[in-house]
């Protein structure tokens, strides 16, 4: 229902796909939030979408969404009045001003590279499409085609595959417009919110304010740059549609992740039987308190690896170091910066002042061309650049553009951020320059990133999902700092590396919905069959089967993977069993001696035998993101239960318990690292944090 006029903010509209839905718990703490509004308080509910109003009714039929007070639908295309109960023809009077679908149609058929999408995509002022990885260039081709006709229409391409052709007034922004003129409400009093460029017409309306949600695509992010009256949730989905609008000040009151989980008996049927024999249900007091004592010994392995010039890999107290085990005490580009990105949401300053002074010593250290080093020796201040094997750390430089974004973001230090932006240029330099071909993805050195000694190279999947990630910040900085022609340049770029990893990462021999096999990697690769995640590593000659769990559950954390390939992937995981005995193993399955894949150094120190250390060892900083993925999914329950099995997996130590250990042995679950490691200690505490377990939230 609509509010009183006088309240500041009188309408929200929101797009659903991957916005309101996509995580049907998130979905729940929306509606329980808005449902604690008043009558008075509450704005008019406006559903944008793609989907056309009989779909957004069924599901509201279905209690999945609360009941809106208009409907817009088929991106713009229809509205519909809830109380009237009657669509707004004179809307749709508008869109037939020199709108010819028929001829449309017959214009984007005769085109090699497009396929209608089924009847229920379709209606009267929409024609729709599959368009696969199109670029800008193809996208301004067809819209000259159908222009050339004499017809006004829009052309609105997205999730790097949906294309639609819309009368020139109909898109998400035109009909809200036109419904605000309608109202009689100002458009200065208008929310939206979104996720993917189908969106970006609703943002560009004038005066309205904005919740870009977490994990939108690039494209409504580039979209956006600018923008005066915008929101960057830092939360997924419902959960930071929820966290906008207390931004905005309309709805504060979530109900807590422990009271919106589905149980099992509630859950889709597939999720249902995968989950069979598994102990789920909410934490008793008993294993509240035992994650709450994890917490806080990880606050304590964390504050040992405090050092001058930022956080050390592992205690230098608690470990004893000889050989090239030395290199240990350094700061670590990688272990550095994951460890910033998870700690900067605990409220101490001990702790936020090491994040910066990390930062600050790797920033420090750049070489003239850009290249962030592998490691600063703490005892004497010297720079590694080579690392184990003289082999670069690709990944030093990636992960360091990401925690600098998190950095600022959190701290609104622009000052820091203005200091450094030439070093921070030079380091996208850098990295950009390992794009030897251009075509938008890296190509590593064997052995080139945090699993060094272990043979991977060309195009790998943990490298390329952090170069997505790494383009995608730093057109964020360049925002910050009011550049917006070139952050919207690397935001427009991130969208094409989604793509291409997409594409050549998540084969398929099998036709998509369009009847077309349009995936360039299966076509040349027809015999390899299908998977059901995304390949860990991909080069000219070959490609690589495994399952890379790090680089899967990265993907989805970063927002490379949508949320259904992301489900799917999980399955995969989990079926095959990468959290047994201890959440989680980095490889499945592993390599053995007299595979293809075997290389002789991996017996050097006997470090990447089978089941050993980056050949399928178990990783309790990787264990603490997968618990993140888990929770992202919608199944709170499964990630409280594996939050537990990772804090008794860093109780056990070598030498005493809670040593929050580098790695286990992905058969024995025995500790085999070095202990009080930074990153694995940040990461629990960040996956506590996320799945609403540490102390501050009373372990609900």
């Amino acid at each position: 229902m609509a509010a009183s006029i006088n309240s500041p903010i009188q309408l929200f509209s929101s797009d659903l796909d991957g916005t309101l839905l996509g995580n049907p718990e998130s979905t729940q703490r929306f509606i329980a939030a808005w449902e604690t509004l008043t009558d008075a308080e509450r704005p008019c509910l406006v559903f944008n979408s793609g989907r056309l109003v009989a779909d957004m009714q069924s599901l509201v039929a279905a209690e999945l969404l609360p009941s809106p007070d208009f409907y817009i639908g088929g991106v713009g295309t229809e509205i519909f009045d809830v109380k009237g109960d009657a669509r707004l023809d004179a809307w749709s009077d508008e869109l037939n001003r020199n709108w010819d679908r028929t001829k449309v149609h017959a214009i984007l058929q005769d085109l090699e590279d497009t396929s209608p999408q089924p009847d229920h995509f379709q209606n009267d002022h929409k024609t729709s499409w599959y368009l696969h990885d199109a670029t800008a260039q193809r996208i301004a081709e067809i819209e000259q085609l159908v222009q050339a006709t004499g017809l006004d229409v829009t052309v609105v391409y997205s999730s790097a595959r949906d294309l639609d052709i819309l009368p020139q007034a109909a898109t998400k922004g035109g009909a809200l417009r036109w419904l605000c003129k309608h109202l009689g409400m100002p458009l200065s009093s208008v929310i939206v919110a979104g996720d993917t460029g189908n969106d970006s017409s609703m943002f560009l309306v004038p005066g309205v304010k904005g919740i870009v949600v977490q994990n939108a695509q690039p494209e409504l992010l580039e979209a956006t740059v600018g923008h005066p009256h915008l929101h960057h949730a830092r939360q997924i989905m419902a959960d930071g549609v929820v966290e906008g609008l207390c931004h905005f000040g309309v709805a504060c009151a979530p109900p807590t992740a422990n009271e919106t989980a589905i149980p099992r008996a509630k859950m889709t049927t597939d999720f249902k039987m995968l989950f069979t024999g598994t102990k789920l249900g909410g934490l008793n007091d008993e294993e509240k308190a035992f994650v709450h004592t994890a917490y806080e010994r990880a606050i304590d392995a964390l504050k040992r690896n405090i050092t001058p010039i930022g956080f050390s890999a592992c205690s230098l107290h608690d470990n004893t170091v000889t050989g090239t085990d030395a290199n240990y005490r350094s700061v670590w580009g990688r272990d550095g910066a994951i460890t910033v990105i998870n700690s900067l949401d605990v409220d101490d300053p001990e702790i936020l002042d090491c994040s910066r002074r990390t930062l600050e010593t790797l920033l420090g250290a750049i070489s003239p061309t850009g290249q962030i080093p592998a490691n600063v020796r703490i005892d004497d201040g010297v720079p590694d650049y080579s690392g184990v094997g003289n082999i670069c750390a690709i990944d030093s430089g990636l992960w360091l553009i990401i925690a600098v974004y998190n950095f600022v973001d959190r701290t609104g230090d622009t000052a820091f951020l203005d200091r450094h932006a030439a070093a921070l240029q030079r380091a996208m330099d850098w990295l950009a320059a390992h794009d030897s071909n251009n075509d938008g993805l890296l190509e590593i050195p064997e052995a080139g990133d945090w699993t060094d000694l272990f043979g991977r190279s060309y195009n790998v999947l943990y490298d390329e999902v952090l170069w997505y990630r790494a383009n995608v910040c730093y057109g964020h900085l360049l925002e910050f700092r009011g550049d917006h022609d070139r952050a919207a340049d690397y935001l427009r770029w991130s969208q094409h590396i989604r793509g291409k990893i997409l594409s050549m990462f998540w084969p398929t021999t099998n036709p998509d919905t369009t009847g077309h096999d349009t995936r360039s990697f299966a076509n040349r690769q027809f015999s390899m069959g299908d998977t059901h995640y995304l390949l860990a590593e991909i080069t000219p000659f070959a490609f690589n089967w495994r399952c890379d769990v790090f680089g899967n559950v990265l993907a989805f954390l970063t927002n490379l993977l949508d949320i259904d390939r992301a489900r799917e992937a999980f399955r995969f995981m989990w079926g095959v069993g990468v959290n047994e005995p201890h959440p989680v193993s980095n490889l499945y399955p592993v390599v053995q001696a007299g595979d293809p894949d075997w290389r002789a150094y991996y017996t050097v120190n006997l470090l990447n035998l089978p089941h050993h250390y980056h050949n399928g060892g178990i990783w309790p900083f990787v264990g603490g993101m997968w618990v993140r993925f888990i929770h992202r999914l919608g199944l709170h329950e499964v990630a409280c239960r594996e939050l537990y099995r990772l804090a008794e997996v860093n109780r056990l130590g070598r030498d005493r318990e809670w040593e929050f250990n580098e790695w286990v042995h992905g058969q024995t679950g025995r500790p085999m690292g070095k202990a009080y490691q930074a990153w694995s200690a940040a990461c629990f505490i960040r996956a506590c944090q996320e799945v609403e377990a540490d102390p501050d939230h009373g372990g609900d």
